[in-house]
């Protein structure tokens, strides 16, 4: 008889060390394959159970091969490896190199290299096929450029954007009709070319942009009006929001999100950097703005009246949620926790139970603990599922949930997934932060771009799914939406202490010493945290916040907006005694960033990079072997010898801080020269500053001309520093 043969495979992987050569170090990964077969037929004869048989009756095959990923290169090497990665077995450098390369190198330079120094035929001295005949190379040699441009014009169109003249685009299209005339790919670059000059200069869609420049001329902005606002289905909002949500998540160009690019967007000349970024921010903070203008817009509204209106946003939230938009979501319980609306106690006393505890669970999505651990994993949990998962702790919200989640599955449409996008801006701050560009010997330390791939793939993926929303625009409400009046942060604590002018024993006013007020826009900006002049919070707070509560959490007094700040928006999450939301005071704090809770389990940092990532880098080292430690360093907490401190200028730019990546190594005079550089000063005096630790308001830690830093500040209170001119 014959036998029939199965086979199981098992797979192990083998660090295989480094490889180094001239202008490159790789990564090598030994991958062993174990092939087990086994004779089934006639197994019962031979003692064995099913596909199980006795060792002497399999026969055992192992398969080695190596997978070199290249970890560290001059832009050339990485360029060119473009072109050999698919034989090295690193499938997905070329989606890495792509989405990242922005960060260290521009379009033209890489396209340059490409093209003419492999793509040229004639003097290429491409490695891989120098052992093949002239023919076998040319068609080698072709195949590979094609195949990475092809990824290029699929993955990264954007890139080749360039009005009026579109130069690089021009001569890609030049290349083509030499090396490949009349191919597929010619034409992708004539209609790519086409729609690029039949569109006026990017600019993002204007619906979320509420300024005089929208308005007809005579037209002015309306003050809410509540009957209007209440006309509107609580669904239609929520759809609505989430239609303008989708269509500027969609148009974000992923690299616009790097730290390196989106931490620029401070320099004068980088006023319309990330222009994707800053449409869905300032949608963010004008939905924001619509909430507490709905709110307290009219004076004249009952007490009962304005609890009803709260309980309309905490419904529309909840359908946000119904839809997977955590972006709306996220803006509308921020502005119900903003000052001038949380201090409203009377108004919320009117709430309904059942609809203050929907908020209370709604809040809790955006709880600090553990760096936000909860809407990290309901993020991913739900980025690529059919509908939301509404498991509620509370029977009644859960029924009503279950009802609008079955109405929506009865539609047969599935539901994309819209992100809260501060949530990677600030893990790619971090990230560029913490690794450094570039190790020993100048060359560039592409480590740090595969850890930055992996945030930016989550945000592709969730690009992706949101192509699965089916949203037809209201135009009637899109017209109430971009009409409303913003008001101030002083414009709307008046109106509220107009509406209700009871004594606010723990709400401070806007202009008092330690208002708790916080904008909107740290909550993007991740390291480049906002905060009032001279108004700096002690880790352990007073004033409604818990142990280890960082600035993050506390800060600005005024939020007097001018034509630089037009993405900021205030809104305060407090909580006292007296508050009727115990649960849901504390549960949006803010804060961007790991508070040393003790739990190892809560950053993107904290994991395992994987085989394709590798381990992280320190930035202020000098080795090319990337440190080995999983866990980098965060701020607030001295970890492994290095931490992240915040500077602010004391008298320039004295309300906005950057975050420095410090070491056990470093002294006053580098980090005093790297934080004039982020700051955007010139470092040539860097004699002529002091740094200081903030203790608490009236207390600062004045350091030595050559103290070392990390030893010597005080990691008891909040790692914020001031830098400040000498007398």
């Amino acid at each position: 008889f014959f036998l029939s043969f199965s086979f199981s495979r098992q797979t192990t992987f083998q660090d295989g060390g480094e490889e180094v050569e001239e202008g490159a170090v790789y990564n090598v990964t030994l991958k062993k394959v174990q092939i087990q077969q086994a004779a089934n037929k006639g197994a019962r004869w031979l003692g064995g159970e099913g596909d199980q048989l006795p060792p002497e009756h399999t026969v055992r095959q192992y398969e080695t091969s190596k997978i070199r990923a290249i970890k560290a290169g001059t832009l050339e090497k990485l360029v060119e490896n473009l072109l050999t990665a698919f034989g090295d077995a690193d499938f997905s450098y070329i989606s890495i190199f792509l989405s990242t390369y922005r960060a260290f190198a521009s379009t033209k330079a890489v396209l340059e290299l490409l093209l003419d120094r492999f793509g040229n035929l004639e003097t290429s001295s491409h490695g891989e096929v120098a052992n093949l005949n002239s023919f076998e190379s040319e068609v080698v040699l072709r195949a590979e450029i094609a195949s990475v441009l092809r990824a290029w014009l699929d993955q990264c169109s954007e890139d080749f954007r360039e009005p009026p003249d579109h130069t690089c685009l021009l001569k890609l299209l030049d290349y083509l009709k030499n090396n490949m005339p009349n191919s597929d790919m010619e034409s992708k670059v004539q209609n790519l070319l086409k729609q690029f000059q039949n569109q006026e200069v990017e600019t993002v869609d204007g619906f979320c942009s509420t300024s005089s420049a929208d308005l007809v001329d005579g037209e002015e902005l309306e003050i809410s009006n509540p009957e209007e606002f209440s006309s509107f289905q609580d669904h239609v909002v929520a759809e609505q929001l989430t239609y303008m949500d989708v269509m500027l998540f969609k148009k974000v160009v992923p690299y616009h999100c790097l730290g390196s690019i989106w931490s620029q967007r401070d320099k004068k000349e980088n006023k319309n950097l990330a222009p994707t970024v800053r449409a869905t921010i300032t949608q963010f903070n004008t939905v924001t703005k619509c909430v507490v203008s709905t709110i307290l817009g009219t004076k004249e509204l009952k007490i009962q009246q304005r609890a009803k209106i709260i309980e309309k946003w905490i419904h529309i939230a909840h359908e946000c949620r119904i839809l997977k938009n955590f972006s709306s979501l996220r803006a509308i319980i921020s502005a119900l926790q903003s000052n001038s609306i949380y201090r409203l106690k009377t108004t919320w006393m009117c709430v309904s139970k059942d609809i203050l505890l929907m908020y209370e669970e709604l809040s809790e999505i955006f709880s600090d603990h553990d760096n936000y651990l909860t809407s990290r994993e309901l993020l991913m949990k739900e980025a690529t599922s059919k509908f939301a998962n509404l498991d509620s702790s509370e029977k009644e919200n859960q029924k009503k949930s279950q009802k609008r989640l079955q109405l929506q599955k009865n539609k047969g449409v599935m539901q994309g997934t819209v992100p809260y996008l501060g949530t990677f801006l600030t893990d790619l701050i971090m990230l560029d932060t913490a690794l450094q560009d570039y190790v020993e010997g100048g060359l560039i330390n592409f480590e740090k771009r595969r850890r930055e791939f992996e945030v930016i793939a989550q945000i592709k993926l969730l690009q992706s799914s949101c192509n699965s929303y089916c949203l037809i625009p209201d135009q009637k409400f899109i017209q109430w939406f971009r009409n409303q009046r913003h008001l101030t942060e002083e414009e709307s604590y008046k109106l509220s202490r107009e509406v209700e002018a009871a004594a606010d024993t723990n709400i401070l006013s806007p202009k008092s010493q330690k208002s708790m007020v916080k904008r909107i826009s740290t909550l993007f900006l991740g390291t480049d945290v906002i905060t009032s002049p001279k108004e700096h919070t002690p880790k352990s707070s007073p004033v409604g916040g818990s142990s280890g509560e960082s600035t993050d959490s506390a800060s600005v007094s005024s939020c007097e907006f001018n034509h630089s700040e037009t993405e900021d928006v205030c809104v305060t999450p407090i909580s006292s005694p007296e508050d009727p939301l115990k649960k849901g005071s504390g549960s949006n704090k803010c804060s961007v960033f790991d508070k040393g809770s003790g739990s190892d389990k809560c950053s993107i940092f904290d994991k395992a990079s994987g085989p394709d990532s590798g381990p992280a880098s320190d930035k202020s080292s000098g080795s090319v072997t990337c440190s080995t430690s999983k866990v980098l360093p965060v701020y607030n907490r001295q970890n492994g010898g290095a931490c992240i401190i915040r500077v602010s200028m004391d008298g320039i730019n004295d309300s906005v801080y950057k975050s420095i990546l410090i070491t056990n190594q470093d002294r006053i005079p580098d980090v005093t020269q790297r934080a004039l550089l982020k700051h955007n000063v010139e470092p040539d005096a860097v004699e002529d500053y002091e740094l200081v630790q903030v203790i608490a308001e009236d207390k600062e830690l004045v350091f030595p001309r050559d103290a070392n830093v990390f030893y010597g500040m005080n990691s008891h209170v909040n790692f914020d520093f001031i830098l400040r001119k000498k007398a």
